[in-house]
């Protein structure tokens, strides 16, 4: 039992929690896309899965009860990610400076040759923590990113206008362009993270490199693409009210 308990300080259970919340952020990332797919199907099937979401586990849990339980989950999942990962960083830089000035260029050169997706890794983590926060603000509190003419609509008994926010958020264009960057940094952070799951499985050698490359490459497509279509049809008016 102490072991379990400890487990976290170690490298390998540090990777454990990396990989483990990782699991959690995409998956919720996954099905977070495919809900704000309903939003090309109209106003009502929209609002109708926004107030869903709030009913979740009714009768056992309670109006908004698990949708603030999963909430909470993602936060801690985040705040894991981050954690394990900057542990992970940091022990890495330690362990090649202890072993000498040759380990050390090693270790710079190993960094280098990552290429720009790993470079994102730490300064595209701040801007999707910052984009995460801006998100929550935008969309589930309406307390930033709406014009004169384009205010948020709150929930009045019962009554969602999430599809009406949603729209009138992306109108605002400078908002939009901001959404479309973030996606692109995650993007980028997806598919180093995936690939370097890959490696640290053991399942990334020559003989399926290519094939792992094209996983990697097909689910952070999945997940960015649509993302960045929905900012992009409000703006196109493709999507409207």
């Amino acid at each position: 039992m102490t072991g379990v308990l400890t487990l976290y300080r170690s490298s390998i259970g540090k990777k454990v929690i990396m990989a483990v919340t990782g699991i959690v952020l995409v998956s919720f990332l996954v099905v977070h896309m495919y809900g704000n797919t309903k939003m090309f199907y109209g106003a009502e099937t929209f609002n109708a899965y926004a107030a869903g979401l709030r009913d979740l586990g009714h009768p056992v849990f309670g109006y908004e009860h698990l949708l603030w339980v999963m909430r909470i989950v993602l936060v801690a999942s985040a705040v894991g990610h981050i954690w394990s990962a900057m542990a992970l960083t940091g022990q890495s830089q330690k362990s090649a400076y202890a072993n000498g000035v040759g380990k050390a260029k090693r270790y710079a050169q190993k960094q280098r040759r990552t290429g720009y997706a790993a470079y994102t890794m730490r300064y595209g983590g701040i801007v999707i923590f910052l984009f995460i926060v801006y998100h929550l603000l935008h969309f589930t509190f309406g307390v930033v990113g709406y014009g004169p003419g384009r205010e948020y609509i709150a929930e009045k008994h019962g009554e969602f206008n999430a599809y009406s926010n949603v729209v009138l958020g992306f109108q605002v264009w400078p908002v939009s362009f901001f959404y479309i960057l973030a996606m692109g940094f995650l993007g980028f952070h997806l598919f180093h993270g995936i690939w370097s799951a890959f490696q640290t499985l053991g399942l990334n050698n020559e003989k399926y490199t290519s094939m792992w490359r094209g996983v990697a490459i097909v689910v952070t497509a999945i997940i960015i693409l649509p993302n960045m279509f929905f900012p992009i049809a409000v703006m196109t008016g493709i999507v409207g009210l």
